[in-house]
Order: structure tokens, then C-alpha cells, then sequence
């Protein structure tokens, strides 16, 4: 398996609400940092490029703090300037590639793939060290994605040997069967980061992950 910084890409994957005032995202995301969350992405497409920097550099620092990775939503140029640990890029957000040579080796790439699987074989030749697919269920963040099936991430397991997450619509009470399908990373925004505790909330899929790895037969590990 893809790793950051000798960590295996598995985890809760918290992807930052838009909107919020930084003081209000930098404790949610602490958190769910607290919690378990292994992974954050920067998500903020609406802000100016000051707001975009002063928010990467604080995150970072708190993701530093964990020993958490973040990673940069659609924005390669602010993933560099800030040091961030990867990035993530849309299918219309730039070229994987071109992205790839521009992080090297010691950064994280994802992609979002959609329900398409053709695209993911494509983007793991282009470098990217995961993929992601959805929106698995109904989404309040994009409501009319397309839905993904959860086989893909059986497939993606089995023919791309690399991390796949799973996004759109997830809660704690319907990511069990997508571990079980084979999702390695859980994204979610909403259900983490509107729950009422966002550290309990993170907790608690934690523990889903640590159920399922126990239910794994050593071969399905990547």
C-alpha cells in the first residue's frame, strides 16, 4: 500500500467544510484530528488566495502536530507554496502527470475517478498514489454526482493495487459494508464535521476501520 510518511493510506479522510471562519475550522479539524482523522484535505474554492494560504499553513501546522497528512484540494501551486504533504486533483483541475513530476516522489497524489473505472487505471499510470470514487450515496455537498458502486473498490483492489476512497454521502452508519467492499480511505465532510462531538464522531470510525482489519484475511491487504 501507498504510504505517507511511513503511514499507510487507510483512514478517516476529513475534507474541510467551505465558509467557515478559520478559528471555527481550525477547531473542528483539531477535532477530528484528536479522533483518529488520518488524513485532511483543504477544500476551500471560493476564497481568496490569501484566505487559501493563511488557511493551508494553519492546517498543516495542526496536521503537523497529529501526525496527520494534508493535502490540497485542486490547487498544485498552493500544495507547493505551502509545503503540504499531497494533493487532489477534480477531473477538470489539471493534469495528473504534469502534477506528479511538479510534487516528485515524497508527495501524496490523488484523484477523483468518479464511478469510472477506465479513469482510475488511467490515473494510477499517471502517478497518482490513490483513487476515489463516488459519491457512494446521496450527498448534501454535490447532490447531483453520480452514483458509484461499491464493487469498484473490490476491483481497484484486485487490478490497480492501490488505495482507493470512497466519497459522497458516508456516515458512520453506512461505511462498514464500503471496508468491507475494499475502500481503504473513508472521505467525508458533513457527517465528521456537522456531528454534534466531531471528536466522538471521528472516533467512531476509527473503530469501524479497526473492526474491518480485523475481519480481513491478511491477503486482501495491499
Amino acid at each position: 500500500m501507498a504510504e505517507a510518511g511511513g503511514r499507510a493510506l487507510r483512514g478517516l479522510y476529513a475534507i474541510t467544510p467551505e465558509c467557515l471562519a478559520l478559528n471555527v475550522l481550525l477547531d473542528r479539524v483539531r477535532a477530528a484530528l484528536c479522533g483518529g482523522a488520518a488524513f485532511v484535505q483543504y477544500r476551500d474554492k471560493g476564497g481568496s488566495a490569501v484566505r487559501r494560504a493563511e488557511g493551508a499553513r494553519a492546517l498543516l501546522g495542526l496536521c503537523r502536530a497529529f501526525g496527520a497528512s494534508l493535502l490540497i484540494n485542486d490547487d498544485l501551486a498552493l500544495a507547493l507554496a505551502v509545503g503540504a504533504d499531497g494533493l487532489h486533483l477534480g477531473s477538470a483541475d489539471g493534469d495528473l502527470a504534469a502534477a506528479r513530476q511538479a510534487l516528485g516522489a515524497g508527495r501524496l497524489l490523488g484523484a477523483s475517478c468518479y464511478d469510472d473505472f477506465e479513469r482510475a487505471r488511467a490515473a494510477v499510470a499517471a502517478g497518482a498514489d490513490y483513487v476515489a470514487f463516488g459519491a457512494m450515496h446521496p450527498s448534501s455537498t454535490k447532490p447531483l454526482a453520480v452514483r458509484a458502486s461499491p464493487s469498484l473498490f473490490t476491483r481497484c483492489r484486485a487490478e490497480l493495487h492501490v488505495p482507493a476512497c470512497a466519497i459522497g454521502g458516508i456516515t458512520v452508519e453506512n461505511a462498514a459494508p464500503l471496508l468491507a467492499a475494499g475502500a481503504d480511505l473513508l472521505a467525508v465532510i458533513s457527517d465528521l464535521f456537522e456531528a454534534p462531538d466531531v471528536a466522538s464522531r471521528a472516533a467512531a470510525y476509527q473503530r469501524l476501520f479497526e473492526e474491518n482489519a480485523r475481519d480481513l484475511p491478511k491477503s486482501a491487504t495491499l
